[in-house]
């Protein structure tokens, strides 16, 4: 007895899987069922016989599930992420489908493949691979755009997307178009009747599918429009289509890997479906039988796709740094692009990369030198200086030839290798300020980073950004904010509309408080950026320091505790009236402690300061009399203190560095034979003891007069008392006086100890650099401006020793030296003793 199979059609439904019947033999009766309906049983047609029907399904082997539904590629970015969230739960089609593992390669790293290929988690859809939707602002653009007229112009500036801005240097040449996935191809669109031709051979065909039949059949059914593909990815015949593709997934030649990938790109397959999974495995595994412009391709299909495939690309440049040198100009830029989206990449093969560039550069149009630019800066690794200043050259008379997206990406890497290029930067200064309103938030914001980061004020153009951010604040991340502040507070400038700006931007940071728990970082920056400018909101700053924020600092990737410090330290000093929340003292110790530890190490062995510091103790009669420590440790820099009385004499204050003659004590031993050099006589015969033993003996000699007074032997062993009878320990203390002039030995008796009057003088004696001022300018940095406030507020007074004078003097003679640091010294004395 035949069976009889009955197909029905529902009204709007003339190509879904869902809307059939099928007959089944059963006991002799025909039995009509079809697809369950929204209460989840299935339902038996025209009662012949009562028997529970039972409902077909397709085989369903244990390892793969497959899950497809249409909710989850939307149409329009409108959708919410509610609606998604409840579509991918609801998705009508469940098909299951056996594990296919990675073919086991050289340098091949297994991927796991997730019995379940898509999962409900997933709320957030990356839809930038699907080339018909619009183009979207970016995520970290505000969502709500004002639609009026009067916004219209501001909100086309800032609507853009970076992820096709970065791919501009693509159409700058034929040949990217077989290294990369060109979005503005379109294919031609198939017709309803080849999409229904199409997924009946699916049907009928299943398992004997030919590999190239069904790369071919994805590659079709990806041309098809947007509004159809969603119902026709809700196809079970589609579901096959993909359990088939990873069945043999290993017999595909390359090109048929790529057009499968091609086409998952068109249907916008979302990056974290398990699915995919598969096909990177086997891309991992084909790596070293693809041609560098595959390799190439492939990356850049996985990048549209919107995943990471960081084994992918392990393998590509183990690759191309046995193959670098054949690389062509196009392959160059777009593998550098490739490295910068994966933002890591060895640095052996990125100085290979540098070498290249540099050949290269006279070749390359400026979209790809910010191309370059941009790879490397994401990749976190930098251009060598010589090359940063090639492209600076290269760039100067043409900066009004770029795009400001180019600009930008040179910017940071010359922020990035702290490169200053004059004829760079002045150009700088003329063409961009008035491109300023015509450059998103965000590559403005790029641009007045890269000044503050290398220390270059150039008032054009700040004050062209601080003219353009009040009406445009709106569309500022908190991120956008904090490093706005942070520039113009690390540049100690203050803009002619200063408060309208500053009012702007704190008013919008409120209104971004949400953002804090994600990027708490942005926080602390922008707070200290107010506190450099003396601007201190006591009820942020009660956040700040209050155990919530500690909470979530905690948790954050970076460490935070130092800034938070810093906050807390100057809140101490400039805010006598807060009464808000503090840091605990035990934190703040732990903090001071591995900041000290960390300039002992760093800070404290810089040449210059170790000079000053030998000069003054030898000026002002000993190490008690200066101490080299961090007077305010939340400035994370070393001072050298120093304290006089009310008539003009050195306190001795420093208790650590008093000097004890203990027999122990490592020095030059005192011998007859150094006695007659010191007098000027004769030297005595040896010893009868051991010619050695009438040398003179040293450890290590710390005081500069006792190294003229030594000959530049090797170092002899360390003296022992015990073994040198002739004589007595010559110590740093008793060798100063020794030689002493006598114009300083009659200072009378030192006051002792901690003899510390009200009316004692605090000098700072401070060693600075070159990195705590604006590039070719006396203008303090507003980090280091704030610390001069801050101490004139804990009464000291600050003795600069300016990088521009003392750096020089450090090699002119000892005497010069110590004529200057008297002059510095005894001078800001007298300015005191003026001003009372």
């Amino acid at each position: 007895m035949a069976t009889r199979i009955i197909c029905r059609r529902f009204a709007g439904q003339p190509c879904r899987a869902a809307a059939f019947s099928t007959t089944s033999k059963i006991g002799g009766k025909t039995v009509f069922f079809r697809k369950a309906e929204e209460g989840g049983q299935p339902t038996k047609e025209a009662g012949e016989g009562s028997k529970p029907a039972t409902m077909l399904r397709l085989w369903k082997p244990a390892e793969y599930h497959v899950s497809f539904n249409p909710s989850a590629y939307p149409e329009t970015k409108a959708i919410s992420r509610e609606e998604t969230s409840r579509s991918l739960e609801e998705g009508p089609l469940e098909s299951d489908c056996p594990r296919i593992s990675a073919k086991p390669l050289q340098n091949v790293c297994n991927i796991t493949c997730s019995r379940k290929l898509s999962s409900t988690q997933n709320t957030l859809l990356d839809l930038e691979g699907n080339h018909t939707q619009p183009i979207r602002p970016s995520l970290e653009q505000p969502t709500k755009l004002d639609p009026t007229k009067d916004n219209e112009q501001a909100a086309d500036v800032e609507a853009y997307d970076p992820k096709e801005d970065i791919r501009l240097f693509q159409k700058q040449r034929p040949e990217y178009r077989s290294l990369c996935y060109n979005r503005d191809e379109f294919p031609q669109p198939i017709s309803m009747e080849e999409r229904e031709w199409i997924l009946q051979n699916i049907s009928m065909l299943k398992s004997s599918l030919k590999p190239r039949a069904i790369a071919e059949y994805f590659f079709k059914l990806s041309c098809l429009p947007a509004e159809q593909q969603v119902s026709m990815k809700s196809n079970i015949r589609f579901a096959v289509l993909c359990r088939y593709g990873i069945e043999k997934v290993h017999l595909f030649d390359i090109s048929e890997l790529m057009m499968v990938l091609e086409a998952f790109v068109c249907l916008a397959i979302p990056p974290s479906h398990s699915m995919l999974n598969v096909y990177e495995a086997e891309c991992c595994s084909r790596v070293w039988v693809m041609t560098l412009d595959q390799q190439l391709m492939v990356a850049d299909l996985w990048r549209c796709l919107g995943r990471s495939v960081p084994q992918y690309l392990e393998s590509m440049l183990s690759y191309v740094n046995v193959h670098w040198k054949e690389l062509s100009l196009p392959q160059l830029v777009q593998l550098v692009y490739i490295i910068g989206e994966g933002r890591k990449a060895p640095g052996e093969l990125m100085k290979k990369l540098d070498f290249l560039v540099l050949k290269q550069l006279d070749c390359l149009n400026l979209e790809e030198v910010g191309a370059i630019c941009l790879g490397f800066f994401k990749s976190h690794n930098g251009l060598s200086e010589h090359t940063m200043r090639k492209i600076g050259d290269k760039v100067s008379a043409r900066i009004s030839d770029m795009s400001s997206f180019a600009l930008v990406n040179v910017l940071k890497m010359f922020r990035y290798t702290h490169v200053i290029h004059l004829d760079f930067m002045n150009q700088l200064g003329k063409v961009v300020p008035p491109m300023i309103p015509t450059i998103g938030v965000q590559g403005v914001m790029h641009i007045t980073l890269a000044c503050s980061a290398l220390h270059y004020l150039d008032e054009r153009i700040m004050n062209a950004v601080a003219a353009s951010l009040p009406s445009r604040v709106s569309y500022c991340r908190s991120k956008d904010i904090a490093k706005f502040l942070w520039s113009f507070g690390c540049l100690n400038y203050e803009p002619p509309n200063a408060e309208e700006l500053y009012a702007s931007l704190e008013e919008e940071m409120r209104a971004k408080m949400h953002e804090i728990q994600k990027f708490p970082e942005h926080f602390l920056t922008f707070l200290l950026a107010l506190a450099f400018t003396e601007r201190f909101p006591n009820d942020l700053l009660d956040y700040a320091l209050g155990p919530e924020f500690a909470e979530l600092i905690s948790k954050s990737e970076f460490d935070l505790s130092k800034d938070l410090f810093t906050l807390d330290g100057t809140v101490e000093i400039e805010c006598p009236s807060y009464t808000g929340h503090r840091l605990e003292p035990q934190f703040g110790q732990e903090v001071a402690d591995m900041l000290w530890n960390v300039a002992k190490k760093d800070i404290l062995t810089k040449p210059e300061l170790t000079e000053a510091l030998s000069l003054l103790e030898e000026m002002l009669g000993g190490p008690q009399y200066v101490k080299n420590h961090m007077l305010l440790p939340h400035t994370r820099s070393v001072d050298l203190e120093i304290r006089f009385d009310s008539d003009r004499k050195p306190l001795p204050f420093n208790s650590q560095a008093v000097v004890k003659l203990e027999l122990n004590e490592s020095g030059v031993s005192l011998t007859d034979d150094l006695m007659s050099q010191l007098l000027n006589s004769r030297p005595s015969s040896q010893s009868p003891m051991n010619n050695t033993e009438s040398k003179i003996e040293t450890s290590t000699p710390n005081r500069a007069a006792a190294a003229a007074a030594l000959p530049q032997d090797p170092p002899p062993p360390t003296w022992d008392h015990f073994t040198f009878l002739s004589g007595v320990p010559l110590t740093g203390a008793i060798l100063n006086a020794l030689t002493k002039p006598k114009a300083s030995s009659g200072t009378g008796p030192a006051p002792r100890l901690n003899e510390l009057q009200g009316q004692d003088v605090k000098l700072a004696v401070q060693v600075s650099s070159r990195n705590h001022y604006c590039y070719g300018s006396k203008r303090l940095l507003g980090f280091h401006s704030m610390k001069r406030r801050q101490l004139r507020q804990m009464g000291y007074i600050a003795v600069e020793l300016p990088f521009w004078e003392w750096l020089p003097l450090l090699r002119r003679s000892r005497s010069e030296k110590l004529s200057y640091l008297h002059h510095k010294v005894f001078d800001a004395l007298d300015d005191i003793v003026g001003s009372q």
